[in-house]
């Protein structure tokens, strides 16, 4: 089944458009939000917790997102959700300095939360519509989308920032999410209604319950995790301002930096999602972590950087997808919408000390190519653990 095949279900065509839309303002705007920091003069630990910010919700918030995800309506949960990125992403034209850097750190978080929420809840629906090779391409059709989101929206974002400034940015962004939710009222959802009469604390402890029981789920997640490594934003912005910024404007070298490696994330699953399977995933670990390690050795010249970051993205969005795919897989519906939150929560969790540890590193000395390479280390460690896994729970079954 191809992904052409897939799109022609009439759900998920339409989802995905909203998500091509949506997706490609968030990266457009994201642009401005680091090239407005690093203009107002912000150090390293205020760009990495700027960073850190956009994924803490799915990390503290994770027990209230599932059992939201459970009881509310799908296309009522997105509605509400997607107001709340436009009145947030509005609110950002009123930062104009870093004393203001605590209103755009709530702004940004509250943006995060309605996000997370809304990113789990499809990952959560997506199982009770298609099921199989369907299932794998949706998720890789989703990754593909937000890869092609993530080039195109950095890089115009960019070269918008540059021009237009700020503000303009962050309008334009509140326009693509009103699109999207314009888009929403058309969508047709016909599902079968879960009834969940426990309570809340009820539901979050029978969640919390099934997934430590299933230790094979427990470590799916933690696999699943490990792809939080590649949370590179604060590193990027780092290098735009103290490596490249004499050369390129920080908002260009960012835009390009991010949409570059954002076309190997784009262009990697046409040719990986084919070959990639149980008995295999761990070399695609050990390819992630030597890609990486490339891009540590490449990072003292501009151009040579951008090619070894396309080969890093590479990898990533097939690994992700495959990885999230397994736990979809191994996931009772009933608890569905508990477990994908709970998984974002620790994949969100990674992404979080990730940008933290290049911050810190950074602040204490340690070079960023020691830093890029320590990421690298990081994805040999998780093929070492993959191959414990494998032995421990796939190979017992063949």
């Amino acid at each position: 089944m191809t992904y052409i095949e897939t799109l022609k279900h009439p759900t998920i065509r339409r989802l995905s458009l909203i998500q091509l839309i949506s997706y490609f303002g968030t990266w457009f705007s994201q642009v401005a939000i680091f090239s407005m920091i690093v203009a107002y003069g912000a150090d390293e630990i205020t760009i990495a917790l700027t960073a850190a910010m956009a994924m803490l919700p799915a990390v503290i918030l994770a027990p209230l997102i599932g059992i939201i995800i459970d009881r509310i309506h799908f296309k009522k949960l997105m509605l509400i959700l997607l107001l709340i990125e436009i009145s947030m992403t509005l609110g950002f034209i009123f930062i104009n300095s870093l004393e203001y850097i605590w209103v755009l750190m709530i702004l940004i978080f509250l943006r995060s939360s309605a996000a997370s929420m809304l990113f789990s809840a499809e990952m959560a629906l997506f199982p009770k519509l298609v099921q199989g090779k369907m299932l794998k391409n949706t998720n890789e059709i989703h990754s593909i989308i937000w890869s092609l989101c993530y080039a195109s929206g950095m890089a115009v974002g960019g070269i918008a920032t540059h021009f237009m400034g700020f503000d303009t940015a962050f309008l334009i962004d509140a326009l693509l999410y009103g699109i999207a939710v314009f888009l929403l009222l058309g969508l047709q959802l016909s599902l079968e209604k879960v009834q969940h009469t426990d309570s809340n604390w009820q539901m979050f402890k029978d969640g919390f319950s099934y997934m430590l029981a299933n230790k094979k789920i427990l470590h799916l997640i933690l696999l699943h995790a490990a792809i939080g490594l590649t949370s590179f934003d604060a590193l990027i912005t780092l290098l735009a301002d103290l490596r490249y910024k004499e050369f390129i404007a920080v908002p260009l070298a960012i835009g390009w930096m991010n949409a570059t490696r954002a076309l190997g994330l784009m262009i990697g699953p046409f040719f990986i999602s084919k070959i990639i399977s149980k008995e295999n995933l761990h070399y695609f670990f050990i390819l992630q972590g030597l890609a990486i390690m490339l891009w540590s050795m490449l990072e003292y010249n501009f151009y040579l950087a951008l090619i070894a970051l396309f080969i890093t993205g590479f990898f990533i969005t097939t690994l992700w997808s495959y990885t999230y795919l397994l736990i979809q897989e191994e996931t009772d519906s009933h608890y569905m919408g508990r477990v994908i939150s709970y998984n974002d929560m620790f994949f969100m969790l990674s992404n979080v000390a990730t940008a933290m540890f290049i911050g810190y590193a950074a602040k204490w000395g340690l070079s960023l190519e020691g830093i890029t390479f320590t990421l690298g280390l990081g994805f040999i460690v998780v093929a070492g653990y993959y191959l414990w896994f494998k032995k421990q729970y796939l190979d017992e079954k063949n």
